[in-house]
């Protein structure tokens, strides 16, 4: 089998309202679709949602560079993922967003092959219920007290909120849902770096009683050799997520044994071929383990939910994105059911895919095999 044609799309998809974090507000998902098309008649789909402040990719970069990525794989075997991954890895350095799409359509295209859904290909087993939380973005203690209640209301589970732009605030602010919903509900807060490390501590402790499941990344990510301190000082579990975006970084975490949870994203890690080896460094650590996302449609997170069904280490879910989207153009993929509950498609390979008539209005180019 080989690569016989890829197509590359902008996919920008309006929020339903602003997403607010310390990094920043974005009114649009701005992805990238790509497609794999092979001799033999097999096709699939990749997406990533390019992050800046993140990734340092764009909608924009990422057109570009697929360009360059998809030259160098038209024509080999999509089989070969690991050669595949490879050849991505020889051709430009970093741009892992990007990647992770292609990642994705290769994946796809192998499970389809072998006639097994993805989770199953990949070694993985459906025999645990996964929960999403539903994010509270950045704003007022009151409106964000208003917007808990709301995800309350609609019977999630688990409630994530977003945090750091001023840390005195931020004590508010989880103070004012706690009044609003109530201590059921457990939070998980996400500062995206927005603290410096005496003020994560200060934060963390002072919100010690208001059943936090975690934080994500409270701290600067270049500043990772202080996360030891801060878990060690605080009760409420520490997750590192932008300082962990390879198996590298998650190994050198893992030695420095400075957090006991990871937060994985495909368009960091650049797929799940090196996200697999996340996930084994994490089994052999006792790291548990969220499988996120960014702004990704139900392409992109029926990938994160296939790969939660691989491993035990696999203790938390982020798969809120889609539903925040104004339009939905995705065919089949992750159904949401009631109270955050995430059911995977138990068909051949990823299961989702895009109605060609909606992908015909998007910009888009071609690589055909010569």
């Amino acid at each position: 089998m080989l690569i016989s044609q890829i197509e590359v799309y902008k996919f920008p998809v309006k929020l339903i309202k602003p997403f607010v974090i310390s990094l920043g507000s974005f009114d649009f998902a701005e992805n990238v679709i790509i497609v794999i098309r092979t001799n033999e008649g097999l096709t699939g789909f990749g997406e990533c949602s390019p992050f800046m402040p993140i990734t340092g990719e764009s909608m924009e970069t990422a057109y570009v560079v697929a360009n360059y990525l998809a030259k160098s794989l038209v024509g080999k075997n999509p089989l070969n993922i690991e050669s595949c991954a490879e050849l991505l890895d020889r051709n430009i350095y970093g741009n892992s967003s990007i990647k992770s799409a292609f990642d994705i359509a290769l994946y796809d295209i192998a499970a389809q092959h072998a006639g097994l859904p993805l989770y199953a290909f990949l070694g993985g087993a459906n025999n645990k219920q996964l929960i999403t939380d539903y994010t509270v973005s950045l704003n007022s203690p009151v409106q964000m007290a208003a917007d808990a209640q709301e995800i309350k209301d609609r019977g999630f589970q688990v409630i994530k909120v977003k945090l750091g732009d001023d840390p005195r605030k931020d004590i508010f602010r989880i103070k004012a849902i706690r009044s609003q919903i109530g201590g059921e509900i457990p939070l998980r807060l996400d500062a995206n770096q927005g603290w410096d490390v005496d003020s994560a501590i200060r934060v963390l402790n002072e919100l010690s009683d208001c059943n936090i499941q975690f934080c994500e990344e409270p701290i600067p990510r270049w500043n990772f050799m202080e996360l030891p301190r801060i878990q060690r000082e605080c009760s409420i579990m520490i997750m590192a997520d932008e300082s962990c975006c390879d198996h590298h970084d998650a190994k050198r975490l893992i030695d420095l044994q400075a957090a006991p949870a990871f937060n994985i994203k495909l368009g960091k890690s650049g797929g799940i071929f090196q996200a697999l080896k996340i996930i084994e460094l994490a089994e052999k650590a006792s790291v548990q383990l969220q499988i996120g996302g960014f702004l990704e449609s139900r392409i992109g997170f029926t990938a994160s939910t296939h790969l939660a069904l691989t491993s035990n280490a696999v203790k938390f879910c982020d798969f809120d994105s889609p539903m925040m989207f104004c339009d939905d153009p995705v065919s089949g993929g992750i159904k949401y059911a009631e109270n955050g509950i995430v059911e995977v498609p138990e068909t051949p390979g990823l299961g989702a895919n895009i109605d060609p008539d909606y992908l015909k209005q998007l910009k888009s180019y071609t690589i055909k095999q010569q």
